[in-house]
């Protein structure tokens, strides 16, 4: 099962590589990592997501816990919480085909950010869903390149960080 951590850590050099040393030695995989300053500039903030059972997830929580830079560790996994992503397409875009292409962007609001002579960079954000979505609907035109941010997440205000 995919479970979501938010992990808030020491804004310190190596952090970062003891985090994600953690998780490669004992043969975790990292999907998705996302790290970036808090409002708070000493302190930052790591959104992991990765796949096990829950006892599994439970575990790589206490020896995150344990890491001397780490504050405090969230699974919030089947919380009530908010994830984004983003997304930059470059998708080939023939004349004939440009038409379609902006009525997808349109319709799943998303922006062209680049204009080429045979291809449209498209920029979107977006839940799981919503960027899997895109991503079929403008396959078919032929995605050149892709790159993703990895996942960010936040409690809903109905929700306590336990």
């Amino acid at each position: 099962m995919k479970h979501t951590l938010s992990v808030m850590v020491e804004n310190k050099f190596g952090v970062l590589s003891r985090v994600a040393g953690l998780f490669s030695g004992r043969g975790y995989n990292i999907e998705s990592l996302c790290v970036a300053p808090t409002i708070e500039p000493s302190v930052s903030l790591m959104t992991i997501v990765t796949t096990g059972d829950d006892a599994v997830i439970e575990q790589v929580c206490k020896q995150l816990n344990k890491l001397i830079d780490v504050i405090k560790v969230w699974d919030v996994t089947g919380k009530n919480f908010i994830d984004r992503e983003m997304v930059l397409i470059r998708v080939s875009a023939r004349k004939d085909s440009r038409d379609e292409i902006m009525r997808i962007v349109q319709i799943l609001e998303c922006s062209v950010v680049d204009v080429g002579e045979n291809s449209l960079i498209i920029e979107a954000s977006g839940d799981d869903a919503r960027i899997e979505t895109l991503l079929k609907m403008l396959k078919p035109h032929g995605i050149r390149e892709l790159v993703r941010t990895g996942k960010v997440a936040m409690l809903r205000a109905d929700q306590k960080k336990a």
